[in-house]
């Protein structure tokens, strides 16, 4: 049979049918010395050995069409980031990081703004005409707001989505909105320092319906964009490609150079502050990591 792994838990490992059944499963031997780890997210065959207990054996991963280092998961359409309008505030450098790393892993991203609710239109115009220009896909949404959960759902339809972003933001309220039976535990936030109690503990794949997956992935407070040169760093940033031809020198990197498309760009408003900002802050980052 072929199944999707779902879950993976001290050695076993929980394969949806992609009908209505999930089947714990152990990994063949043959993996560990073909030195292969079955991920979250993977496709697998695997043999029934007790169709009552809806036990199995895995014979084989399937070939993957990508796989996440952090989250360790495979096969990943689209990842949803997401993050509050407000309460807590959108760190905009989280979120730049989130987009790098995805941009980095070839998965396409989506940006979700949730709890629309408790913020203002002006916030609302702003956040997207930052990440509008940079070439995303930006949705505002409330876990309480039908029309915005049925919107969400039809985003995943037909895909496999990670859902990421830091704790508090109402992801797992998203989930549970799209499959109830998620049952997820959501968390309150902390009144006295305002952050999300880590409420996702391992990432885990959850059926929607056929070919439809999504995947709750644990909170993250911060994020280092890693195995990157300091010079690759704008190539991840999609809207500064549009005035790289303005830069002076071959090879600007957008920082210490007085002619600079990028630098004037951003001086006239045609690139936001806040992302070229980021970006300088993690091009030092890698700059400095490389001397080491």
């Amino acid at each position: 049979m072929r199944g999707k792994i779902i879950k993976g838990i001290a050695g076993f490992y929980y394969v949806h049918d992609g009908i209505s059944k999930v089947y714990e499963c152990k990994a063949k031997g043959v993996f560990r010395s073909r030195k292969i780890k079955p991920l979250v997210g993977d496709d697998v065959e695997f043999t029934v050995l007790d169709e009552k207990e809806q036990t199995g054996n895995i014979t084989d991963i399937l070939e993957r069409k990508n796989e996440l280092i952090r989250p360790a998961v495979a096969n990943i359409d689209q990842a949803m980031i997401v993050f509050a309008v407000t309460d807590p505030e959108p760190n905009l450098n989280l979120l730049d990081r989130f987009l790098v790393t995805m941009e980095m892993q070839g998965v396409p991203a989506v940006i979700c703004f949730n709890k629309m609710d408790l913020g203002t239109g002006e916030r609302e115009r702003e956040l997207r005409q930052i990440y509008e220009a940079a070439g995303y896909s930006v949705y505002f949404t409330s876990a309480n707001d039908k029309e915005s959960v049925d919107m969400v759902r039809e985003l995943l339809k037909g895909k496999t989505t990670a859902l990421a972003g830091p704790s508090g933001v109402g992801k797992s309220s998203l989930t549970n909105q799209i499959q109830p039976e998620a049952a997820m535990e959501t968390g309150a936030i902390s009144e006295k320092i305002r952050r999300g109690r880590h409420t996702t503990r391992h990432s885990e794949l959850f059926f929607v319906e056929p070919e439809t997956f999504v995947m709750d992935t644990p909170g993250f407070s911060s994020i280092y964009v890693e195995s990157l040169k300091p010079e690759e760093l704008s190539g991840y940033f999609p809207e500064f490609e549009d005035f790289v031809p303005d830069c002076r020198f071959l090879g600007c990197v957008h920082v210490g150079e007085r002619e600079c498309g990028v630098k004037e760009a951003v001086k006239e408003g045609k690139l936001a502050v806040s992302r070229y900002d980021n970006y300088r802050l993690i091009y030092e980052e890698l700059k400095n990591k490389r001397r080491y």
